[in-house]
């Protein structure tokens, strides 16, 4: 049995008030953490077009923030519950969400930004512990209220940030968007301090459930789709649309309001994921979500007006909504209570390889081929192997 004192790494209060307080500020912490994430996002690639004129290390710079997360978000979790202790990784994350973001527009030439938005990457950990923080306040018969409620805080810090960066710009260039990110990280922080802290008794990792999870179809397929649709989502909606939007000539709020579109449409998707797979099943939801994310890509690359880049934004964040929700339930469903958290860190941990991969190898081909033929072959891979994939997916369960 759990010492009631010993919640998550948080010293449980004796009074309401104190647990209520405790919600608020780590309220205000997430969603400060996610301003500082995402308030100079619409404009980014174009910003980092300033310093190269090479695509592909455009792609590289933007790739950063996926690769350094795919790698540390499994092992943070893992040395969290080794150590009993969460809140200095907490505080440490949003610490460098913060350098990060002073980094990069002090940034002399590409390298430069490589680094800040590689610190930025490392910062995207903080999420892990931060979610089991925030959900441990709650009583266990409302985990579900919990979890929809740090999304709910989450998505309207997303479209908060994103809706006004065109206008941060217009005001003081492309830099007051990245300071003010640090700004918001370093009230973050000071959110997070007061909360009390009380060191669990540590949990020794167990490398051969790990190995154990990894090979199971039914936790490995979904996981692999869930790449596949990062992929895409950070080639485009988070990538090289905003270059091409620049290209046509909009303005910065118009590049703002694109990636507003993008988080409106994501979370239209959430909210009527689980009321659409109650009536076509979680199987003809993903491969619906695969067609829309293929179509999205699709319309970028013949994209004639400005007009049609919205379009495409609102395909994307529409099947990312829908997807993300499922196949995240889906990599779990059939896992064991006791499994559960290690397998849910291992579908983030990978499915963060496509946040890589997608800004990435599209960098390199968009500097071979161009960003339009980029984001055709990008639809076409993407229909076929997510249907064949999620055909897959099918059967998983019977190999399990």
């Amino acid at each position: 049995m759990n010492d009631p004192q010993l919640v998550a790494g948080v010293a449980t209060a004796p009074t309401a008030g104190a647990r209520r307080r405790a919600i608020t500020l780590y309220t205000v912490a997430v969603f400060l953490y996610w301003v500082t994430l995402y308030l100079y996002m619409p404009t980014l690639a174009v910003y980092v077009e300033t310093k190269t004129d090479n695509l592909a290390m455009v792609g590289v710079v933007l790739s950063m923030y996926g690769l350094w997360q795919a790698l540390v978000r499994l092992p943070l979790g893992m040395v969290a519950d080794w150590m009993g202790r969460r809140k200095p990784f907490i505080v440490g994350g949003l610490v460098l969400a913060g350098v990060g973001a002073i980094v990069m527009p002090l940034a002399p030439n590409v390298e430069a930004m490589i680094v800040g938005r590689a610190i930025v990457g490392l910062s995207a950990g903080t999420w892990v512990p931060l979610v089991v923080v925030f959900t441990s306040l709650f009583p266990p018969e409302q985990a579900v209220r919990a979890s929809t409620t740090i999304t709910t805080i989450g998505t309207v810090g997303r479209l908060l940030a994103t809706s006004v960066t065109g206008w941060l710009n217009d005001l003081g260039g492309y830099s007051l968007a990245f300071y003010l990110a640090a700004v918001a990280a370093g009230l973050a922080v000071l959110a997070v301090l007061p909360v009390p802290e009380k060191r669990r008794p540590p949990a020794r990792p167990s490398w051969r459930a790990l190995g154990a999870l990894i090979v199971r179809r039914d936790v490995l397929l979904p996981t692999l789709l869930a790449v596949l649709s990062q992929y895409v989502t950070w080639a485009t909606a988070f990538g090289f649309i905003a270059i091409i939007a620049d290209r046509m000539g909009a303005t910065a709020v118009q590049q703002s309001l694109l990636l507003t579109v993008n988080l409106l449409a994501v979370t239209v998707g959430n909210l009527g994921a689980t009321t659409v797979t109650q009536r076509l099943g979680s199987k003809a939801l993903v491969a619906a979500s695969i067609v829309l994310l293929a179509a999205g890509a699709a319309v970028v690359a013949v994209a004639p007006s400005l007009a049609w880049l919205f379009v495409a934004h609102a395909l994307n964040g529409l099947s990312h909504g829908v997807s993300y929700p499922v196949l995240m339930g889906l990599s779990i469903r059939y896992v064991a209570d006791a499994e559960r958290t290690t397998a849910m860190g291992l579908h983030q941990a990978v499915y963060a390889i496509g946040m890589f991969a997608g800004p990435a190898i599209s960098g390199v081909l968009a500097d071979a081929m161009g960003i339009p033929a980029t984001f055709g072959l990008t639809a076409a891979a993407c229909l076929l192997l997510g249907l064949i994939g999620t055909r897959m997916l099918r059967s998983a369960r019977a190999d399990a």
